[in-house]
């Protein structure tokens, strides 16, 4: 037990210590952004309160943060210092929902306002931004929350559980968790959204809507259609969604406007499809696959067996999805 305890205090201290040398660089980085240009920018009035506001969401308050928990811990007053510091973890997820408001408005600045796009550059070729941009600092926050999840659970493991710190280091864990959870959940939809808008940009016309609340992108890719009477196989891009199956043709390669857009086919609801594989169980043949919907059947078949099975299995989970 003694040779247990004295390996966990060691381990301990080691990422306490990693801990406290990479909040004080995360410190420095925030700082430059702070000092050479939300200060400046205040005092000059080279851009507008509101416009300030937006690019550099809650830094300062985060900053603040950040600089109370370094103070604790090189007092070595860890479990205190994660306890206070726990109070403050919203503003990482306020300043992840704020990121992309801020990206947009920093272009847009950059763009129209020449005093700051003159400013921003001088003060990127400073020394201490060893040529990084404004742009590389921003996101900084929420690759340190990333960070902070890997240390604080590190530290819970390497503490002994009948330890009052250790209900403290629990709940730190526990705090980052939701946050980060909450973080990833606005990078999710954000990225969905760019999916959906993606593929209506791909589609001629505006007659089909993909872009709908609540729904999400899953997966793309050519599949052949086999028909019901002994036609020829016709080949078809698929676009699944977690309540729609999109079937999409290439538009006429010399048509004026859309020669690189696809036309819809049809619009297959999944809440009420079965979907079984006919054959694929072979290495060589490929695979096929049959879509069930009330008033139609769909073959849809592959040369490629993963690509059969990977269908199969993004189908299933989708028509389940749609079915809640």
């Amino acid at each position: 037990v003694e040779d247990q305890r004295a390996r966990w205090e060691r381990k301990r201290s080691r990422t306490a210590k990693e801990l406290l040398e990479t909040e004080h660089k995360y410190l420095e980085q925030l700082d430059l952004v702070l000092t050479y240009f939300v200060t400046i920018l205040k005092a000059k009035g080279t851009l507008k309160p509101a416009v300030l506001e937006t690019i550099f969401g809650p830094l300062e308050s985060l900053y603040s943060a950040s600089h109370v928990l370094s103070f604790h811990l090189e007092k070595g007053n860890l479990g205190p210092g994660l306890e206070n510091f726990c109070q403050s973890l919203d503003l990482y997820g306020h300043y992840a929902e704020n990121l992309e408001q801020a990206n947009k408005t920093l272009k847009e600045q950059l763009r129209k306002n020449k005093s700051f796009r003159r400013f921003k550059k001088l003060q990127e070729t400073r020394p201490q931004f060893q040529g990084r941009e404004l742009e590389d600092l921003l996101p900084l926050p929420l690759q340190r929350l990333h960070q902070y999840k890997h240390f604080f659970r590190d530290l819970l493991e390497n503490t002994s559980p009948d330890t009052a710190e250790y209900q403290k280091l629990a709940k730190a864990v526990k705090s980052v968790s939701e946050v980060s959870h909450w973080v990833q959940d606005i990078f999710d939809k954000r990225e969905n959204s760019l999916q959906l808008l993606r593929v209506q940009k791909l589609l001629k016309g505006q007659k089909t809507q993909v872009f709908t609340p609540g729904r999400w992108y899953i997966r793309e890719g050519w599949l052949l259609v086999v028909p019901s009477k002994g036609e020829e196989l016709k080949r078809r891009m698929f676009f699944l969604f977690s309540d729609i199956l999109i079937a999409a043709k290439p538009c006429h390669p010399l048509h004026l406007l859309n020669s690189n857009k696809l036309s819809c086919q049809a619009v297959y609801p999944l809440h009420q499809c079965s979907v079984d594989k006919v054959f694929g169980h072979t290495q060589s043949q490929g695979g096929l696959l049959s879509l069930s919907f009330p008033h139609k059947t769909l073959l849809l078949m592959s040369s490629n067996q993963q690509e059969i099975h990977d269908w199969y299995r993004s189908l299933i989970a989708a028509v389940r999805w749609a079915s809640i």
